[in-house]
C-alpha cells in the first residue's frame, strides 16, 4: 500500500471526525422583572430544550429604572427558574448583579 495514500485517507478521516464534533453553545435568555408566571414557564420550557441539546443557558434579568432597587424580587424569580430546571441542568454560576442586570448560568447535567 502506498504511504501517501494512507496519509491522505487518515487526513480525510480526521477531517470527517472533526466536522462531526459539536461544540457546546451558550444560549441566552433575557427576562424582565415584570415577567408573569406563564411567560416565565414558557422561558423555562425553552431553556429545558436548550439543556436537552447539551447547550448551556445564560439567564439575564434586565432592570429598567427603579426596578434595580428590587434585587430580592429578581433573585426570587431566578431561583424559581433554576429550581424548575434541576432535573436537566445544574447551576454553574449563581445569580449576581452586574450593572443593570442580574446574570446566572445553568449547564446541562453530566450523563
Amino acid at each position: 500500500m502506498d504511504y501517501g495514500k494512507y496519509l491522505y485517507r487518515q487526513n480525510k478521516l480526521e477531517q470527517k471526525h472533526k466536522k462531526m464534533q459539536k461544540q457546546a453553545e451558550m444560549k441566552g435568555m433575557r427576562l424582565s422583572l415584570r415577567i408573569d408566571k406563564h411567560d416565565l414557564e414558557t422561558k423555562i420550557n425553552q431553556a429545558r430544550g436548550f439543556l436537552a441539546d447539551r447547550n448551556s443557558v445564560k439567564v439575564q434579568m434586565m432592570f429598567r429604572g427603579r426596578e434595580a432597587a428590587h434585587v430580592d424580587l429578581a433573585r426570587g424569580k431566578l431561583d424559581f427558574f433554576s429550581k424548575s430546571l434541576q432535573d436537566v441542568g445544574q447551576l454553574e454560576d449563581p445569580p449576581k448583579k452586574q450593572g443593570n442586570q442580574m446574570i446566572m448560568i445553568i449547564v446541562p447535567l453530566k450523563s
